[in-house]
């Protein structure tokens, strides 16, 4: 079973476009996202891209900020404070990465939770991982809208998540604990990773390392969902693996779709959140 990201996100879209047509009627208003790119990473540019193109298919107002790589700290900081006091603006999306001489992790944080629809802020992890209605970070949110969709069974499985950065790796591990699956955290210096792999029911791969995943490593049904985005379309299992498992997510076409389908998503939440105060 392929678990088809691009064709559920063009689902939701229509369902979006729909609520945002209906909100728009309602209150003669759409929610806004706020993109900041800071310096000019071909790639940054054209995830951005794409983000705004998908806001405008589905009728939300994307403003668009882009800053010299060259800012400060302190600088970005206050402009994502200044967003945050705007009452127009329902999100804020801070493209990540940011420049190496910038503190990523405090400028996340500097996002307000109400406002922080890529769930990268350090109280929205806190909070969706105690259960707790939060944003969530929006790849593990993408990943696990699709597990849903295509009624991939989580309770009593084990999964074996292979990466653990704080906007990918830990979330979907909290995610899916949260789901009462078993749930080993996992990454390139884990000793004897074949042999964890090999009994693992679903493997999450966002390691950033191509076809990092071998085949040999995977027991026969295993559910791969490949979270990775190499150069060449290359995911981080290799496509061989595919032939054994019982659902995999094809890169690309499979988590890509899903991510910025949950920041229009939580962006449409904030809105009617506010809204409805």
């Amino acid at each position: 079973m392929i678990l088809d990201g691009k064709t559920l996100a063009k689902e939701r879209e229509l369902a979006l476009k729909e609520e945002v047509g209906t909100l728009k009627e309602k209150y003669n208003k759409v929610p806004v996202l706020a993109t900041i790119l800071v310096g000019d990473d071909p790639a940054s540019v054209t995830y951005v891209r794409m983000k705004e193109n998908a806001c405008a298919r589905v009728g939300i107002e994307s403003i668009h900020v882009g800053l010299e790589a060259s800012i400060s700290e302190e600088e970005l900081v206050n402009k994502i404070k200044e967003l945050n006091d705007d009452e127009n603006v329902d999100g804020i999306l801070l493209q990540h990465p940011i420049p190496k001489h910038i503190d990523e992790s405090r400028c996340f944080d500097s996002i307000g939770v109400n406002k922080d629809v890529d769930g990268v802020n350090t109280a929205s992890f806190g909070a969706f991982s105690h259960g707790k209605e939060a944003f969530k970070s929006a790849t593990p949110l993408g990943i696990m809208t699709l597990l849903e969709h295509y009624n991939v069974e989580l309770e009593g499985k084990y999964a074996v998540v292979v990466g653990r950065s704080a906007i990918l790796g830990k979330p979907v591990s909290m995610l899916l604990l949260n789901k009462n699956a078993t749930v080993t955290i996992a990454h390139s210096k884990t000793k004897n990773l074949p042999e964890l792999l090999k009994q693992a029911d679903i493997v999450v791969a966002c390691v950033g390392k191509p076809e990092f995943i071998k085949k040999e490593w995977l027991k026969e049904g295993v559910v791969i969902v490949d979270a990775g985005y190499n150069p060449g379309n290359v995911g981080d299992v290799s496509k061989d693996a595919y032939e054994i498992a019982s659902a995999y997510t094809p890169v690309p076409g499979g988590v890509g779709p899903m991510t910025i389908n949950m920041l229009l998503t939580q962006t449409v939440a904030s809105f009617r959140k506010k809204m409805e105060k």
